[in-house]
This record gives structure tokens, C-alpha cells and sequence, in this order.
């Protein structure tokens, strides 16, 4: 009898939220999603000391100028975790640029370049990573120049309509619309849980996908940062679910009759908005003016920074 996670993965692509190779391998994920916190968890675990070893041995080769020899060592660093990710999945591995270039197009672009310099170093074709930058005006504008060289991207931090839009319109590969820390916002602002049907973050998805669906776009859905298993059931035929270790085993715990298709690209509901294409003035007004999309979007990226400072720190010492 199969378990509600293989019933899943015949609706929907299932990718692991996890930087642990142990893990990924025990759910059989076709992609994976990898941040700063989730490296930086990763990388304090004693069977991952050879990839910071390597990766601070690559940017003393390359460089005298201490500075430099931290920028090269933490993007080797994401690579090399990339790299033996990318043993284990079959599909795509997400890399995130430096939070800190969130508000910088160019910044972000260039490091996109570069990462993915290192991974075609190392042998790796580009269509098999996805850089990760997240969903602020000018990062979805890196996201469109990035796109035409064929440098597929993953939108984080998405929160909000008018960020899925602005992805949409500038071509990306695939969006990563965020369900829990909706949830998280509207619990702690209204003081009161939701289930899993009337879930602020969940609706935000489906709203998403829907959207999508009716005016056509390329750009693929991938639902991200859960808090319970009940809340990707909701999502049941999302292009895709990015899933950490501990939803992975509720539902592999959990019975398949639990899941059932809700999202289907034939199936959309009447009530979707039209077509809209946002200017830059238009985006930041209605990001703006979503207390939550704004807040959430500014939070993570502060959270993200955060996590690269440490692994920073952790870095500086072995330079």
C-alpha cells in the first residue's frame, strides 16, 4: 500500500528542502532546494568539512586579497554542496545568491554568472541549477536578462500577486511562492490557527497557480516552506512542492487516501484576475501596500543575510 507521499509524487514533482545528502537520498527527490540557513545547518556537520576545506583551499589558489578569498570561498562553498546534490537527484539544483544584492540588478546578475562559471567548471550543465534570487523588483529584472542567456531561475521570497506577475513577465523558469510564513504573519496578526482549507498562505498558492494557468505563462509553481503535512495536500497537483525533511516523513507516515488532485491547469476557477503587467512604480506600490507580502519579503531576506554572515564567520577563521 503506498503512503501519501508516493501518492503525492503522481500529482506533483516533489523536491527535498534540504542541503543533507542522507536525506535526499532516503526520499528520492527529483531536484533540490538549498539557502544560506540550510547550508549553514549543513555545514557545521563534520561529513561536510572536506567541501569547506576544498572551497577555502579554491579561494586562497585564486586570490591574496582577503576579501575576495571570503566571496570566492562562500560561493564554492554553494557549489561544491550543489556538486554532490547533484549526484544524488536526477533533476535541478537551486543555488541562492548573496541576500545582501537583493536590491541590486546588476550585482545580481554578475553573481549568477559566476556561480554558474563554477559549476560549468566542474562540468555541470547550466539547464541542470536554477539560481536563486529573490522576488524584489530588481531581482526579477537580473531574472529576465539572466533567462535570455540561458540561466534558468527560481524566484524566492514570493509573497504576494504582484511579485508572481512581475516573475511571470520576465520569463523566469519557475517561481517559489511561500505558504507558511503567510501563515505564520496572519496567525500571529489575527491570533488564531487555520485549517489547512482557509490557510492565507495555501490560498496565496492556489490563487498563484491559477493565474497562471488561465493566461498561459511558461513559468512553473513550485509551493515552498510549509509548516504542517495538511498544507501541500491542499496543494495536491502543483507543478511542484519543495518539502523539508520533517513533512517528507509525516507524509511517508501518512495514509494515500488522504491525497486528492485540488489543482489541475484544466480546472481553473472563474474568479481569477486579468492580465496584468506591473511597472516598476506599480510593483513597489502594491508590494507596499500588502502589509504582509511587504513585510515577509524584507524579513527573509535580513534572515538569509543573517545566516550568510555566519557561515561567513565560520569561513574567515579557516582563511
Amino acid at each position: 500500500m503506498s503512503n501519501a507521499l508516493e501518492k503525492l509524487k503522481e500529482f506533483t514533482v516533489v523536491v527535498a528542502d534540504t542541503a543533507d545528502f542522507g536525506v535526499l537520498s532516503k526520499f528520492g527527490s527529483v531536484d533540490s532546494t538549498t539557502n544560506p540557513s540550510l547550508v549553514f545547518q549543513a555545514s557545521v556537520l563534520p561529513q561536510y568539512k572536506h567541501l569547506i576545506d576544498d572551497a577555502v583551499a579554491y579561494a586562497k589558489k585564486n586570490s591574496t586579497d582577503k576579501q575576495t578569498q571570503l566571496s570566492l570561498s562562500i560561493d564554492k562553498l554553494f557549489v561544491n554542496f550543489g556538486l554532490e546534490i547533484l549526484k544524488i537527484v536526477p533533476g535541478r539544483v537551486s543555488t541562492e545568491v548573496d541576500a545582501r544584492l537583493s536590491y541590486d540588478t546588476e550585482a545580481n546578475i554578475k553573481k549568477a554568472r559566476e556561480l554558474i562559471a563554477l559549476y560549468e567548471a566542474a562540468g555541470i550543465n547550466r539547464n541542470r541549477v536554477l539560481i536563486k534570487l529573490a522576488s524584489t523588483w530588481e531581482g526579477i529584472q537580473a531574472a529576465q536578462v539572466l533567462e535570455k542567456e540561458g540561466i534558468h531561475c527560481n524566484m524566492t521570497l514570493l509573497f504576494s500577486l504582484v511579485q508572481a506577475q512581475a516573475c511571470a513577465e520576465a520569463g523566469v523558469t519557475l517561481i517559489s511562492p511561500f505558504v507558511g510564513r503567510i501563515t505564520d504573519f496572519y496567525k500571529q496578526k489575527e491570533g488564531k490557527d487555520f485549517p489547512a482549507k482557509e490557510d492565507p498562505g495555501v490560498l496565496s498558492v492556489q490563487a498563484i497557480y491559477h493565474y497562471y494557468k488561465k493566461h498561459g505563462y511558461k513559468t512553473v509553481v513550485m509551493g515552498a516552506s510549509f509548516r504542517t503535512k495538511e498544507q501541500p495536500l491542499e496543494l495536491v497537483g502543483c507543478d511542484l512542492l519543495t518539502l523539508s525533511p520533517n513533512i517528507l516523513e509525516a507524509l511517508q507516515a501518512a495514509d494515500a487516501s488522504l491525497v486528492t488532485p485540488k489543482l489541475s491547469a484544466t480546472n481553473i476557477p472563474g474568479n481569477v484576475p486579468a492580465k496584468h503587467v506591473p511597472t516598476a512604480a506599480n510593483f513597489h506600490w502594491e508590494l507596499t501596500n500588502n502589509e504582509m507580502a511587504h513585510f515577509k519579503t524584507a524579513e527573509g531576506i535580513r534572515n538569509f543575510a543573517k545566516d550568510l554572515v555566519k557561515l561567513e564567520q565560520q569561513i574567515e577563521k579557516l582563511l
